[in-house]
């Protein structure tokens, strides 16, 4: 979830430094607040009762994660780990309630951006039940930069995750897209080039 109202939170409650593979939440926990992400990476997933990972999203600066167990009160279904050393604000349901009821108008932007999650969500699900791979993988990497920096931090793994495809096949389409300049892949990042052509080619 990114939205410019979000900075806001960074007013309420002191910024953490967290270090890289640090958890800032586990699945099952009781959500008592919900977290914005000033600087850096952090992965969601959700881990079955065998132990396997899925990797739902990754989030970049400026988002806020963790907000659907804090506003349900059900515990977390998801865990939350950093990727790189982050800087996170927590804040608190007493904090957020008592910034809403001097400002109401936050409440908007509130709903506003979670609008905007169900509508992402909607997205990738009929991307993966209708678009092939390449176009997934092309179109989830366009919408996942959108008023960000260009660069969006995952291994091919997680990224296969996210689209519904398997690693070699996402290793395959992103050196398709690297020979034709879209894109450039270091360690655990894709960094975009060509922003408009992802797009096109997604829509074609």
């Amino acid at each position: 979830m990114h939205n410019d109202s979000w900075k806001i939170l960074e007013t309420l409650a002191p910024t953490l430094v967290y270090q890289r593979g640090s958890t800032v939440y586990w699945q099952g926990d009781i959500a008592e607040r919900l977290y914005y992400l000033k600087k850096g990476s952090v992965k969601i997933y959700m881990t079955s009762e065998n132990g396997a990972e899925k990797t739902l999203r990754v989030q970049s600066d400026g988002s806020v994660f963790g907000e659907a167990a804090f506003f349900d009160g059900q515990p977390r279904v998801s865990s939350a780990k950093v990727l790189e050393k982050s800087e996170i604000v927590a804040v608190s349901r007493e904090i957020l309630s008592a910034h809403i009821q001097k400002h109401p108008e936050f409440a908007f932007s509130l709903m506003q951006a979670l609008s905007e999650r169900v509508r992402l969500l909607t997205a990738q699900v009929d991307s993966m039940a209708f678009l092939q791979a390449d176009k997934r993988i092309a179109r989830f990497l366009a919408e996942a930069v959108q008023d960000r920096p260009p660069r969006i931090f995952c291994t091919d793994e997680e990224l296969g995750a996210r689209v519904g495809a398997s690693r070699v096949t996402v290793n395959r389409v992103l050196r398709k897209f690297a020979r034709l300049g879209w894109l450039e892949t270091r360690y655990r990042e894709i960094y975009i080039l060509r922003l408009d052509a992802l797009a096109d080619f997604s829509f074609s």
